[in-house]
């Protein structure tokens, strides 16, 4: 049975692949689809791509065990605050400008909009390297479940899943992603609420189940009693650091803010915020919720031994074969929907912004779809071995190299984005600062962790601090450093009174 629903499922991955290869005859088709992506599409594209094995597995295990019930508010926080706000927010204006700007990447919005071809180098380089600590977490958490339900070896559920993803995202692109991440978000929703039924009614049911979880003890943790079924739970200072990493960071990801430059039109962006919204609500709610039972389960947990990762599939475990089948389904959706954002975001910059912008400026349509294939191979190939040596390594924590990668990208991105958006007088040099600031705080607690307070050698606070950091220094150095063409700037922010985008490059005769 459950191989059955995994072969069904791969064939129609790839038929959906192969089907939407008409889409993606040129650049713009490939990348964005043709910028005519529905609410729907847009909406599911975009909570697929938040959620992935890497919440499943990692995140809603290590921070359910740590704060019980109370880490619920990561996923209201992340349907709040990375789904309602980052729409409402950056949606309209997103579609717009880099409409006007005719970018398809982040790094191209960049260059652009601060007339800084090396800033649009720079932001490319920044996005290849850090994306792939991202993407080789999402093997981890796929193969434990892998190998809970089909007792598979690692490296095996590892090739299996980059080989379905590169066919598919290389057939079809952008498009292919969208329906398939579509299909997948289907199997998300329905999915999770199975799965939390199951586990609560294994455990006599939701009350009984929180009535359990109040009677929780763990004195390293909290000398509260009831602390694991409690509104904070044991820790809320740092229980806020993973909200806002989590939630806040999505406006800073170039894979998930390249979703709004697809998007059809206004009417769509407006649909599309409330699907997306609940989808978040959904799935991310549901996830953390579930984690929250961990310590039920902890006679059967070895935290010491086995990692945070082993704390879901162990609940998981005693379940029906149909049920973890659909789990199986479920994390996999999640992951691959993931890997194909990834790579598709990572390879169109590495092309369109880093190649094609500095060595083969004269890169005509065939060519720069040529090289996107080939890198969607290179970072899907790269990606897998370094999940492979990372579990040959005993390297089990996701949520670590997650916490490193969405720093990184949104601490160095969410701040010049947002304000390169609304405010005129962002300058280019402000960008820069962020860039580093963000980049090297990460890399800095990543190699001298020891050295750094005790409340910032996570890097999950590490990098919320590298965000709420950039909001601040952008507009500081912007104001410190000389004002950016002011006729340009007029140029750019006029789009947004206009009925009718049209591309800078005929706006302002580039």
């Amino acid at each position: 049975m459950k191989l059955l629903v995994l072969i069904i499922y791969f064939a129609v991955l790839i038929g959906i692949g192969l089907y939407c290869r008409r889409h993606a005859t040129d650049v713009d088709g490939f990348v964005l689809g043709g910028r005519s992506v529905g609410p729907w599409l847009t909406a599911f594209a975009y909570g697929t791509s938040y959620f992935s094995a890497v919440i499943f597995v990692g995140y809603a295990g290590q921070f359910g065990w740590k704060y019980g019930l109370a880490s619920t508010w990561i996923g209201i926080g992340n349907a709040l605050i990375g789904s309602l706000l980052a729409w409402v927010i950056l949606g309209r204006r997103t579609r717009i400008m880099t409409q006007h700007l005719d970018s398809a990447t982040m790094p191209a919005f960049f260059g652009t909009r601060f007339d800084s071809p090396a800033l649009k180098v720079g932001a490319s380089v920044i996005i290849f390297i850090f994306l792939i600590p991202y993407t080789a977490s999402l093997y981890n958490g796929l193969s434990r479940l892998f190998g809970m339900a089909f007792n598979i070896d690692y490296t095996v559920c590892i090739v299996l899943m980059a080989i379905l993803t590169a066919i598919y995202v290389i057939a079809g692109g952008y498009m292919a992603t969208a329906i398939n991440d579509f299909i997948q978000g289907v199997i998300m929703l329905v999915g999770i609420v199975a799965v939390i039924a199951a586990v609560l009614a294994s455990k006599g049911g939701f009350m009984e189940a929180v009535r359990g979880l109040a009677e929780v003890t763990d004195e390293t943790a909290s000398t509260q009693p009831g602390v694991f079924a409690s509104f904070f739970g044991p820790d809320p200072l740092n229980l806020l650091g993973v909200v806002i990493l989590t939630s806040l960071g999505t406006w800073g990801l170039p894979q998930m803010v390249q979703k709004f430059y697809a998007i059809k039109d206004e009417a769509a962006i407006q649909k599309g915020t409330m699907i997306s919204t609940l989808f978040a609500l959904v799935v991310s709610g549901g996830c953390y919720f579930l984690g929250g039972f961990g310590r039920l389960f902890s006679e059967q947990i070895d935290i010491a031994a086995d990692g945070y990762d082993s704390v879901i599939p162990t609940m998981l475990s005693n379940l029906s074969p149909l049920l973890i089948a659909l789990v199986v389904i479920l994390v996999l959706s999640a992951s691959m929907s993931t890997l194909s954002s990834l790579v598709m975001a990572s390879s169109s910059t590495l092309t369109i912004d880093f190649l094609k912008g500095t060595f083969m400026k004269k890169m005509n349509q065939k060519q720069q779809l040529m090289w996107i294939r080939a890198f969607i191979f290179v970072f899907i190939a790269i990606s897998a071995i370094i999940a492979i040596i990372q579990y040959k390594s005993n390297v089990t924590f996701i949520a670590q190299l997650m916490g490193i990668s969405w720093g990184a990208l949104a601490g160095a991105f969410l701040a010049p984005f947002l304000y390169g958006l609304y405010w005129k007088r962002t300058t280019k040099a402000a960008c820069w600062v962020s860039f580093i600031f963000g980049c090297g705080l990460m890399v800095a607690n990543m190699l001298f962790r020891s050295s750094f307070p005790v409340l910032l050698q996570s890097p999950i606070n590490s990098g919320a601090l590298a965000m709420i950091a950039g909001l601040i220094i952008v507009p500081i150095v912007s104001l410190f450093t000389p004002a950016p063409n002011k006729q340009l700037v007029e140029e750019t922010f006029a789009c947004y009174n206009k009925d009718t985008i049209v591309p800078q490059k005929t706006a302002l005769g580039k």
